[in-house]
């Protein structure tokens, strides 16, 4: 049967639903539907899904990117005679996109697993716009100082972004077909790179559009009066810039059906599925179905359906069985140490490229100094992180997620390692290199891996509500990265000398890379299996006495043995 097409922005989202209306049993319907998706040729409904959910992660990686670059320029702006803002200030502002991250994970988590993903789908992007706009836009006065203005508004701005993580990754993975979902997935998210690289390239352009009025200055210090204009009008367009894709990308978010697996195994509501495809195509918002064929249909279901229903006391069951509580621990423990090195660097990479000497080594002016800096970003971004991204999207379906994460973690132990205990042997060109080479290797490695595996293994009613735990422990590891370890870099301070306790920071993140080996351990070989082949859900055990099968604690499937 030839797979039916929606219009709008409904065409990112193929509804299989539509293809088995005739049949009437709910799991035989379930079971088609699924089967339908998980064998479907690669086409461009899979490729729109890639870029609608993939805009997102654009956007979210524009702007937590950003904030290294930002800080620079505050610093000058608003601490002339200084030229950059105290350790406190620049790692609060930094600390506080993921504080606000680790909130949108576990509640838009939570809710699209309690709601549905339809319905929270496009809200963490019209956050992110709006606080986005409202940074673009903060100014100081007497009473408010700019840097408690710019963490309130990254705050608000974490909450979207941190909402587009299991939204997206779950939305793309119950779409996928089962050939390429690592492929699908990996494509989403290596949009992140793609962020970086956009981002360093709307900071040189707008260092070279301003260049005569930072010719001005000799130096980050002496910035004032045109110069301080100049670099104040730079950060406000370079982080209002990121808003504009969101923008683009909101309709279509805005517009998707719910995914099939949602209907079928949280909402049981065939009827009002089936009604809803007509309704996509016809352009409407969503379809009315007939009240007492739907009340039918529900409960037809609700007795007939293998699959437990979602629940507080079901959740603590499900995670009370030792495979599944482990695999949690694996995807969560796996994300939380990736994430204290990844962003506890990744966010200071305009400090890196201080440390070792390459932004500000023989600069006599602000302009050299933030050129430098942007072309520094744009060396670690498009010879790191890119290539990472990208290598990871072609092999993730051949190699596998456990072999590119078990390797990556083992790879970039040895390039911390060397980091920090030869750091001070290596001169300023070397470490450029081993740090893109890090960057590589975290990209083709367990920065990618960490966010589709969660999106694979976890049973649907719970999918998006454990891929924001695993996230937001993700997050809670950049916090300690970045809050209590990179800040020890400024430990034993002195002129010439800005962080002498850089090469021990390293060292630290190598323990933590060495103990993300034995955190994949627990996770699962996800590729080329159905996400009800890695959940359990596949196999359902025949169903208990028809007495008894209201209750949701008493049916058993495949996961609970």
């Amino acid at each position: 049967m030839v797979a039916q097409k929606t219009s709008g922005g409904n065409n990112a989202y193929h509804n299989f639903h539509n293809d088995f209306l005739h049949i009437q049993d709910p799991n035989e319907r379930r079971r088609l539907a699924l089967a339908e998706i998980d064998k479907a040729p690669f086409g461009w409904y899979h490729v729109r899904a890639c870029v609608v959910a993939g805009i997102g992660f654009f956007t979210d990686s524009y702007d937590i990117f950003a904030v290294s670059l930002l800080n620079v320029m505050l610093g000058i702006v608003y601490y002339p005679g200084v030229g950059q803002l105290p350790t406190s200030s620049d790692s609060a502002i930094k600390l506080s996109t993921s504080a606000g991250t680790v909130i949108g994970q576990l509640a838009f988590g939570y809710l699209a697993d309690h709601v549905g993903r339809k319905r929270m789908y496009g809200l963490e992007l019209i956050i992110i716009i709006f606080a986005t706009l409202g940074q673009a836009l903060a100014s100081g006065s007497p009473s408010v100082n700019i840097i408690g203005l710019v963490i309130f508004w990254r705050v608000l701005l974490g909450v979207g972004i941190g909402g587009d993580y299991p939204l997206s990754s779950i939305i793309t993975s119950e779409f996928a077909t089962t050939k390429w979902r690592g492929a699908m997935m990996g494509a989403v998210f290596a949009m992140q790179g793609i962020g970086q690289m956009v981002c360093a390239f709307v900071m040189l352009f707008v260092t070279l559009g301003f260049k005569e009025q930072l010719l001005d200055s000799t130096g980050v210090k002496d910035c004032e009066g045109y110069c301080a204009i100049a670099v104040d009008k730079m950060w406000r367009t370079l982080i209002g810039f990121g808003a504009v894709p969101a923008c683009i990308a909101l309709y279509y978010r805005l517009t998707i059906p719910e995914t099939p697996r949602y209907t079928f195994d949280v909402s049981r509501d065939v009827e009002k599925a089936a009604d809803d495809v007509k309704a996509y195509i016809s352009g409407k918002p969503e379809g009315q179905p007939d009240d007492i064929a739907r009340i039918q249909a529900r409960e037809a279901a609700q007795t007939q359906m293998n699959i437990p229903k979602a629940s507080w006391s079901d959740f603590i069951r499900h995670y009370s069985i030792p495979k599944n509580g482990l695999l949690l621990f694996g995807t969560a423990g796996s994300w939380f140490v990736l994430d204290v090195a990844f962003y506890g660097l990744s966010l200071n990479n305009a400090v890196i490229l201080d440390v070792i000497g390459y932004s500000n080594k023989n600069t006599h002016s602000a302009y050299e100094v933030l050129y430098n800096t942007a072309i520094g970003n744009l060396i670690i971004v498009l010879a790191g992180a890119v290539p990472g991204y990208w290598v990871s999207v072609a092999t993730l379906d051949t190699l596998g997620r456990k072999t590119i994460q078990m390797g990556g973690f083992i790879i970039l132990t040895i390039l911390f390692v060397v980091m920090g205990f030869a750091y001070w042997h290596i001169p300023s060109n070397g470490l450029l290199a081993i740090y893109v080479l890090a960057q590589f290797f975290f990209n083709f490695g367990p920065n990618t891996t960490t966010f589709i595996v969660p999106g694979e293994v976890f049973p649907t009613r719970y999918r998006s509500t454990s891929h924001g735990i695993s996230a937001a422990s993700g997050k809670i590891g950049s916090i300690i990265g970045q809050g209590a370890i990179a800040t020890l870099r400024t430990r034993g301070y002195r002129a010439g000398q800005s962080a002498p306790w850089m090469d021990h920071v390293l060292e630290i993140y190598a323990l933590f890379m060495l103990l993300g080996v034995f955190t994949t351990v627990f996770i699962p070989e996800t590729k080329r299996k159905t996400l009800e082949e890695l959940s359990g859900e596949d196999i359902p055990l025949p169903p208990v006495p028809v007495a008894d099968a209201g209750s949701s604690s008493n049916t058993k499937t495949a996961e609970s043995l």
